[in-house]
């Protein structure tokens, strides 16, 4: 059985321990994440973070204090932040809390989704249209060259509609099949919504003294022909335009992180991560934290947003983004995770994600674009990107 009372930890060995966690997930009233270091199920609501003009991080703080008892485990509070800095938060601190090993350590992930035949038969609209992004790229492109600034994120979504509401369980699984070594989410976002999703990019982490964030940033699509795979692997590897665009993102996380350390560790080069769909440039940043009360939140709130998900400089490029998008991000490119009351916790960048509502999904894919980005390889990234939210609802281009 999974371990539970809000206990951190993943002691248990046994085959299917994570899975179960999968299986057992309650879409509207449980909250799920699973890490490449343990699966988490949040059942119920102990309280909610309410929303303020206070720093997020005393509100979070306060919260998990006061609930916390003597000779009893660390309360944990999990869910989601959005990408605007006023937006209210979708984080509470479940009634009870059930741990396991990740997911990429139980080998019953392997086994296949049940079919179901009743899938929704999607209506797909892109918005913006594929034309209009583009144009928008374009012109972001233009700004850029001309100086204005260096780096935006644009996004572009799809609404996805049917006759009938979504099996959220079942696209849960498949997320986490598709990528068990990835971080997969399903956690209430609001009233009747759901953000769910499979992210590849660690925010930051925190684990007693130490802190560790892995920003992605330059993309390349994956093949199904393994030498052309391979080919698209080293280029990336090779691109000036990727590795600027990584190197601007880099050194902002390492800017962030360095006065909450006494010591910090950024490889001098970025290395290859992949998913079932992408592969993305990836430093792994390490440090050691000078103050001891510096929780894992207080880390992802220094980061939040990076270049990755935004621009530089930070505030320009949300302009940009508000004028260049005809739609509210809400939680994507946020942060989705959990903290307990000692402040270690996961937060993952909210992206490879979509938000639930009824009979209707919108999912989300955005690309770093820079003076050296053009309109049809933007594009054709977020396409690429929205490959692994398609797979999981049976859905298409």
């Amino acid at each position: 059985m999974p371990v539970s009372l809000h206990e951190p930890t993943t002691p248990l060995v046994a085959p299917g321990a994570a899975t179960a966690l999968l299986e057992a997930y309650r879409p509207a009233t449980d909250r799920f994440l699973a890490t490449p270091h343990r699966t988490l199920l949040g059942r119920g609501t102990t309280a909610r973070i309410p929303h303020g003009s206070g720093p997020l991080t005393d509100r979070v703080r306060d919260a998990l204090a006061a609930l916390r008892r003597p000779d009893a485990p660390a309360p944990v509070v999990v869910g989601s932040i959005p990408f605007a800095p006023d937006a209210p938060p979708a984080l509470a601190v479940p009634d009870m809390v059930h741990w396991a090993p990740p997911l990429r350590e139980d080998p019953l992930v392997a086994l296949p989704v049940p079919h179901d035949d009743g899938r929704p038969d999607w209506e797909v609209r892109e918005v913006p249209a594929p034309e209009r992004y583009g144009a928008a790229v374009a012109a972001a492109v233009a700004r850029m060259r001309a100086g204005e600034f260096d780096k935006v994120v644009l996004a572009r979504t799809l609404e996805l509609t049917s006759r009938r509401e979504p099996d959220l369980r079942a696209m849960l699984r498949r997320l986490a099949q598709r990528d068990p070594a990835g971080y997969t989410f399903a956690v209430p976002s609001g009233p009747g919504r759901t953000l769910i999703g499979a992210s590849p990019e660690l925010l930051v982490s925190r684990e007693g003294g130490r802190l560790t964030a892995n920003p992605l940033a330059g993309s390349a699509p994956r093949s199904g022909d393994l030498a052309e795979d391979v080919r698209r692997a080293v280029a990336l590897l090779e691109s000036e335009k990727d590795l600027h665009e990584h190197a601007v993102v880099v050194a902002a996380v390492r800017q962030a992180l360095a006065p909450f350390c006494r010591r910090i560790e950024v490889p001098e080069r970025p290395t290859l991560v992949r998913t079932a769909t992408m592969w993305h440039l990836s430093t792994t940043v390490t440090g050691e934290l000078a103050a001891p009360d510096t929780t894992a939140l207080d880390l992802a709130s220094a980061l939040h947003p990076t270049p990755a998900v935004c621009g530089t400089p930070t505030e320009l490029a949300r302009r940009v983004i508000a004028e260049s998008e005809p739609f509210d991000r809400g939680p994507y490119t946020g942060m989705v995770g959990w903290q307990d009351a000692d402040g270690d916790g996961e937060w993952v960048v909210t992206i490879r994600c979509a938000e639930a509502e009824g009979r209707a999904l919108r999912l989300f894919a955005g690309a770093g674009v820079v003076a050296a980005s053009s309109p049809e390889a933007e594009t054709a990234e977020t396409a690429a990107k929205f490959r692994t939210f398609l797979h999981a609802v049976g859905a298409s281009l």
